[in-house]
């Protein structure tokens, strides 16, 4: 028999060559990381879907060349994309229901009662409070920094606060409410990339995450009350006076979050519980919100029509509420299912690629390497959150963060019996709070921008940001509430 002779892409065991595994993530971090250079905070605008895709295609090439069929390549591709469509059709509902709930009140009702609450002497309190509010009812903490938070640092500075502790308080609430709101993309993205329901992964989260954000608001509570706070006169009058002037502000404009909130503690599948918000928040508008409705049609025609063109450009297009305010105007924005077409881009992208290296035999062989040093669940936690905040470090990107090590370790954890949802928690532990941290991470570059306050000023301030994975990797080691598989009893 003619012994087979390992070449470069081959080991003694047939496997790839950790070296050839590793080419396509080199790639990928070297272009991820000249696109925060070149592109800035406009990189999930396409470079990085481009250079995902063209990572994919150095992965093929391996594969190819390693002897691998492209049917087998191909199929896995598909594969890949098939376990994202609920994400995708979850996150174009969320563009819609963002829309309806825009023009029928809903978001500008819980932050018009979010800011009446602001009292000086718990300051940071507050912020962290109206921040997770805020960014739980938008699914973004990019937007909730940019408009809310910019104000509540406007606030904090007149009050006589560190403008790194109100930075802190404001990236802490903020992850927070973008973490466990189903409106959010990396919530939705982490599920999609480890095949877990939505909402399933949502309420495992608060395993880690409610003694972390409680911790954090302790922290903030006890550092506020050593403050000597001046008596300063704060304009968030004006905030308010233009919320109300654009729309009907009123309790009843609650029911329709919290008639949501009560469809999903009844285990309603995303789907039929996102459209159920969307369309209540098209019937709000249309009742509470006559004014608004006329003028986002802008046309004389009956108002039934008028309603119906609101209501639809809510679902697909933009839709903004003009105000003499800039925080107002800013804040009340929405792009429906079209704004979260970038979003839709980068999973597929980021699909092809995982998909690929799966087939080529990459992932494994990786996951393999790291695995060799895994003894525990504990250790097997802590990996992949130390391999998410590598890639944040590398790749510069959150996404990122949680689409690669999800697809590095999704059989390691079924391996060792484990729920998908551990996998898609600890993803989101790592992934997303860690990302604002890094000063050249899109996170990071963005928010310190918008807040303008550098990101090692406030870092050590983000408590909940950086409480949260330690406590997951502690929760790991001490095996608390880790869900496993059951064995069905044999025949």
């Amino acid at each position: 028999m003619k012994k087979t002779v390992p070449g470069i892409f081959m080991n003694n065991t047939r496997q790839p060559a950790l070296f050839v595994a590793l080419i396509p993530i080199f790639f990928l971090i070297f272009f991820l990381t000249a696109n925060v250079l070149l592109f800035g905070d406009t990189t999930l605008e396409g470079s990085n879907q481009v250079i995902l895709l063209l990572a994919a295609s150095i992965a093929i090439l391996l594969a190819i060349l390693n002897k691998i069929p492209w049917d087998s390549i191909s199929n896995s591709i598909i594969d890949s994309i098939g376990k994202a469509m609920p994400a995708i059709l979850i996150l174009l509902l969320i563009g819609s229901l963002s829309g309806t709930w825009l023009i029928s009140g809903i978001i500008p009702t819980m932050i018009y009662y979010g800011l009446k609450i602001i009292n000086p002497k718990v300051f940071l309190l507050t912020a962290i409070v109206i921040s997770g509010l805020v960014s739980l009812a938008t699914g973004s903490s990019w937007s909730t920094i940019a408009t809310i938070g910019v104000a509540l640092l406007g606030i904090g500075k007149a009050i006589g606060i560190h403008e790194g502790l109100i930075a802190g308080a404001i990236i802490s609430g903020a992850y927070f409410g973008d973490k466990m709101s189903p409106l959010s993309d990396t919530t939705n993205l982490a599920s999609a990339v480890t095949g877990t329901d939505l909402f399933t992964h949502i309420r495992y989260m608060m395993v880690t995450t409610t003694p972390s954000i409680i911790l954090a608001i302790l922290l903030f509570t006890v550092i506020g009350i050593f403050y000597n706070y001046t008596k300063v006169e704060i304009n968030v009058e004006g905030v308010i006076q233009a919320v109300q002037k654009q729309f009907y502000i009123s309790p009843v404009l609650l029911l329709v979050p919290i008639a949501l909130i009560v469809i999903i503690m009844k285990k309603t599948p995303p789907l039929p519980s996102l459209m159920i918000g969307t369309l209540l928040g098209g019937l709000f508008a249309i009742i509470f919100q006559p004014d608004l409705i006329r003028s986002i049609s802008g046309g004389n025609a009956h108002y039934l029509k008028q309603s119906y063109v609101s209501f639809m450009r809510a679902m697909f297009g933009d839709v903004s509420i003009g105000s003499d305010n800039t925080i107002v105007s800013e804040l009340f924005h929405t792009s429906g299912m079209g704004g979260m077409l970038n979003t839709v881009w980068l999973i597929l992208s980021a699909m092809v690629f995982g998909g690929s290296m799966e087939a080529a035999g990459f992932l494994s062989r990786i996951t393999q390497a790291i695995m060799s040093r895994v003894k525990s669940t504990g250790s097997l936690i802590m990996s992949t959150i130390f391999t998410s905040i590598f890639f944040n470090l590398t790749a510069s990107d959150q996404y990122i963060a949680i689409v690669v090590p999800g697809q590095m370790y999704s059989k390691s954890f079924r391996d060792k019996g484990l729920k998908s949802e551990v996998l898609s928690r600890t993803l989101e532990d790592g992934g997303t709070l860690t990302s604002v941290l890094i000063p050249w991470n899109t996170g990071g570059a963005t928010q310190s921008k918008v807040l303008g306050v550098s990101t090692w000023t406030y870092l050590p301030y983000c408590f909940f940001n950086i409480i949260n994975p330690v406590v997951a990797i502690i929760m790991g080691y001490a095996n608390y509430k880790i869900r496993k598989v059951e064995k069905l009893p044999l025949d």
